[in-house]
C-alpha cells in the first residue's frame, strides 16, 4: 500500500499550485539529495539512447539523483542509468497501476530501491490532465532540466515551458539537421543550452564518489566477466553499454 508525504518539499513551491496529496512508494529519503530532471521523446534515436544513458549515470556517480516520469525512451534511459536506487519515477495515475505495463519491471524495482511518487489515489487511471500534471512535478524537483530529444510536437516541450517558468536551466544535447526539431528551435531563440562539453557539464556537479573510483580500480586487475557481474551487477552492463569495457576471453579489460 502507498504512503503518503506528511512533510514539505521544498522543490515543489514552485509549482502553480502545490499537490493536494501525494503519495510515494520507496525511499524518501531521496527527496533530500540534490536532484537533476530528465526527459525526452518516447522514440529515441541510437545518439540519444546512448548520450541519455551516459549523462544520467555520470550525474548519478557524483551523487545526483535523477528524476523522471518513467515512461517508454528517454524516461527509462534515465532511471536505468542512474540506478534503480538513485531514481525518483513520478507517475501519472494511482500507484497500484504499474504503466506503462511495458516498464513493469523497472517500476518494481525503483519501488522497492527508489522513490515512486504520484499526486493520484490508487484505482485513479492515467489521463491527458494527470500527465501534465506529473510533468509538472518532474520538472520541479530537479535542479536543472535535461531535455535530450523532443519533436517539435512533443510533450518535452511543455516540461521545457514549465522549467523556463520556473527560472530553471533547460540543457539539451546537439542534433543534427532535422532531428529533435524542438528543443533546436529552442536553442536558436536562446531559450535552452546545448551541452557541447560532457566532462566540463559533469563537473559542475562535483566529483566521481569513491566507490566508483573502487571499481575503476578493481577492472584494472582485469577479472573475469562472470566474477564482475556477480561483485558489481548492473554496473558493469552500464559500462559495457556505454563502451568503457572490452570482453575478451571472458575477461574485461578497460578501455
Amino acid at each position: 500500500m502507498p504512503n503518503t508525504i506528511n512533510f514539505h518539499i521544498k522543490e515543489l513551491d514552485s509549482m502553480k499550485n502545490y499537490p493536494k496529496e501525494l503519495f510515494y512508494k520507496g525511499n524518501t529519503n531521496l527527496l533530500q539529495n540534490r536532484k537533476v530532471s530528465i526527459v525526452g521523446t518516447r522514440k529515441p534515436s541510437q545518439y540519444t539512447v546512448q548520450l541519455t544513458h551516459k549523462i544520467s549515470n555520470e550525474l548519478s556517480k557524483r551523487d545526483i539523483t535523477i528524476v523522471s516520469g518513467v515512461a517508454m525512451g528517454v524516461d527509462a534511459i534515465a532511471h536505468k542509468a542512474a540506478g534503480s536506487s538513485n531514481t525518483i519515477a513520478v507517475i501519472a495515475n494511482g500507484l497500484d497501476i504499474r504503466y506503462p505495463a511495458v516498464n513493469t519491471k523497472l517500476i518494481k524495482e525503483i519501488e522497492e530501491k527508489g522513490l515512486i511518487l504520484s499526486a493520484y489515489k490508487e484505482k485513479e487511471k492515467a489521463r491527458n490532465y494527470t500527465f501534465v500534471h506529473r510533468n509538472e512535478i518532474v520538472v520541479s524537483l530537479g535542479e536543472v532540466l535535461i531535455v535530450t530529444q523532443a519533436d517539435e510536437k512533443s510533450g518535452s516541450l511543455r516540461s521545457i515551458d514549465y522549467a523556463l517558468k520556473m527560472g530553471k536551466k533547460v540543457y539539451t544535447i546537439p542534433h543534427r539537421l532535422n532531428e529533435s526539431k524542438g528543443t533546436q528551435a529552442l536553442v536558436a531563440k536562446g531559450l535552452i543550452e546545448p551541452i557541447y562539453n560532457l566532462e566540463n557539464f559533469f563537473n559542475n556537479f562535483g566529483k566521481i564518489k569513491k566507490a566508483c573510483d573502487e571499481l575503476s580500480s578493481y577492472l584494472n586487475t582485469f577479472p573475469t566477466y562472470d566474477e564482475a557481474l556477480k561483485k558489481y551487477g548492473d554496473k558493469i552492463l552500464e559500462l559495457e553499454l556505454e563502451g568503457k569495457i572490452q570482453i575478451s576471453n571472458g575477461s574485461i579489460r578497460p578501455i
